[in-house]
This record gives C-alpha cells, sequence and structure tokens, in this order.
C-alpha cells in the first residue's frame, strides 16, 4: 500500500513509556504517511512516569519510526510539554533535520502558526505540579482499568467504552478548564495576528474559527494517541484532523532498528533525567 503525501503533520500527547499509550496503533498511522514536516507537540514520552520495566516493543518502534523519517530527511519539531518537560534543558538543540523547541512560529502558505503544547495555561501546572503528577497517575490507572472493561465488553460482543471521556463531559470543572484554555489560546493568538494557533495538553482534538472584537483565528489542537488517536494535517492550503480507526494491529517486524543509533542509550539518558 502507497504512503500518503503530507505537508505536515501535528501529533502531541502520545505519552510513550505509560499504559494508556497506544503506540500500535500511532506506528501504523507513521507507516501510512510520507509527511515533510512532522510536529511533535509535546508529551511525546512520559518522563513523569516513565519505568523502564515497562517500555514495550511497540513503543520503541515509534520512537524508530520518527528517527526513521530524519533519516528521510523530513524535517522533525519536538515541542516539549509538561510530561516531557525535563528535555527544555535542551532547548534549541539541532541535530540534523530534528530541533528540540518549546514553541514554534511557521510560515505556511504565506500564514502565520503559533504552535505550541499549551501547559503554560495551566495553573495547576504553575502552582501545584504535584496534583498534576498525581492526577496523571491517577489518569494511567483509570485507562488500565478501562482497558479491563473493555476486554470484557468484547468478549460479551458489546461496544468499547471510556470513562474518562464521560467524567470530562460530565464535570463542569473540567468542561470550564477546557473552554478556558481555548479562550485564553485564541485571545493571545488574535492579539498577536496568528493565522493558526495550535496546541495539545487538553486532549481534546479540534479545528475551529474563533472570532471576538479584534479578529480571528483558527484554533486546532491535534488530541492524543490514548483515547482519540488523532492527529493534524495539512494539505493544499487546508487543516483536516484525521483520526486513526482501531483495526487489528499485528506485529509485523521492519528494518527499523537500523535508523537509530543506540536503543540502550536512548533509554539510559530517559531514566537518568534529573
Amino acid at each position: 500500500m502507497g504512503k500518503r503525501n503530507v505537508e505536515i503533520v501535528v501529533i502531541s500527547d502520545v505519552h510513550l513509556g505509560t499504559y494508556g499509550c497506544n503506540a500500535k496503533a500511532l506506528n501504523k498511522y507513521l507507516k501510512s504517511i510520507k509527511p515533510k514536516i512532522l510536529i511533535l507537540n509535546g508529551d511525546i514520552i512520559d518522563i513523569w512516569q516513565f519505568r523502564k520495566r515497562y517500555w514495550p516493543q511497540s513503543h520503541m518502534k515509534v520512537v524508530q519510526r520518527i528517527f526513521k523519517f530524519l533519516s528521510e530527511d523530513v524535517q522533525v519539531y519536538y515541542l516539549t510539554g509538561n510530561h516531557d518537560e525535563m528535555l527544555r534543558r535542551f532547548t534549541d538543540f539541532k541535530m540534523g533535520k530534528l530541533e528540540i523547541i518549546n514553541k514554534l512560529v511557521l510560515s505556511i502558505d504565506g500564514k502565520r502558526a503559533w504552535i505550541f503544547h499549551g501547559d503554560v495555561f495551566d495553573v495547576t501546572m504553575k502552582h501545584s505540579k504535584w496534583l498534576a503528577k498525581l492526577g496523571a497517575i491517577g489518569y494511567d490507572t483509570l485507562i488500565l482499568i478501562n482497558s479491563f472493561v473493555n476486554w470484557c465488553m468484547k468478549l460479551m460482543g458489546k461496544g468499547k467504552v471510556s470513562f474518562s471521556k464521560k467524567i470530562k463531559n460530565k464535570v463542569k470543572q473540567a468542561i470550564k478548564f477546557i473552554d478556558d484554555f481555548e479562550t485564553t489560546a485564541t485571545d493571545i493568538a488574535i492579539e498577536k495576528g496568528y493565522d493558526y494557533v495550535i496546541c495539545g495538553h487538553i486532549h481534546q482534538p479540534q479545528i475551529r474559527e474563533v472570532k471576538n472584537e479584534n479578529g480571528s483565528t483558527l484554533y486546532l489542537n491535534s488530541g492524543d494517541w490514548i483515547e482519540n488517536l488523532t492527529s493534524l494535517e495539512y494539505n493544499e492550503g487546508k487543516w483536516s484532523l484525521y483520526q486513526h480507526i482501531e483495526e487489528h494491529d499485528d506485529d509485523e517486524e521492519d528494518e527499523l532498528t537500523k535508523h537509530i543509533p543506540d536503543m540502550d542509550a536512548l533509554l539510559k539518558t530517559i531514566t537518568n533525567i534529573s
């Protein structure tokens, strides 16, 4: 099957190293595309919860796939998020086509895009980081329970359910946080004259035009690869939201390992960051 040519791809909130990460689905998606620019918009590797004892082959394949893109001359921007904030010490690091940065302003067909993870707007992150980390552990536990329940539902011939989505959709404070986040991002983007503002962080895929008394901007959120399995794609002057449909993901081996130098060194670097 031929690969789809895509000018720009944005993914975020993969959370490699956690039980909730749908690495097999992401790897299948990455294998299906041929991007010119790949933007990894934060929380790709979950350093907060990283444990070397849990690093499945499927998670490593995602890393290898990214290195394969680099070997194919794809421009890769790694924008740091809160779960991989320790990489911020390497801000402005460049290696070939790979750049590690905190935010990115990109000119796309004459329009300006402001791209960042979004945790800068999170009050919990600023004032109670321990609470945010505790919430991340609780979320990962909820995903584990959810996976077991869905396995049981599958045995009974029933569809999947998502506890965290139901919680987000019903808890007023969660809804308010998402609304406040989007309003803050779009207000600043309009004030600064950006045509696009692209975020992650809140795991809510979205593309919509936002207007206020000062102008308008296109707000985009790439969602996540835990529940929504979404990315943003730009082609021929238009943004679209891709959603992966879960199918049977085989464990077909390929020759990815030759595209990354030393896997043990990579794991050692991640686990020793302090």
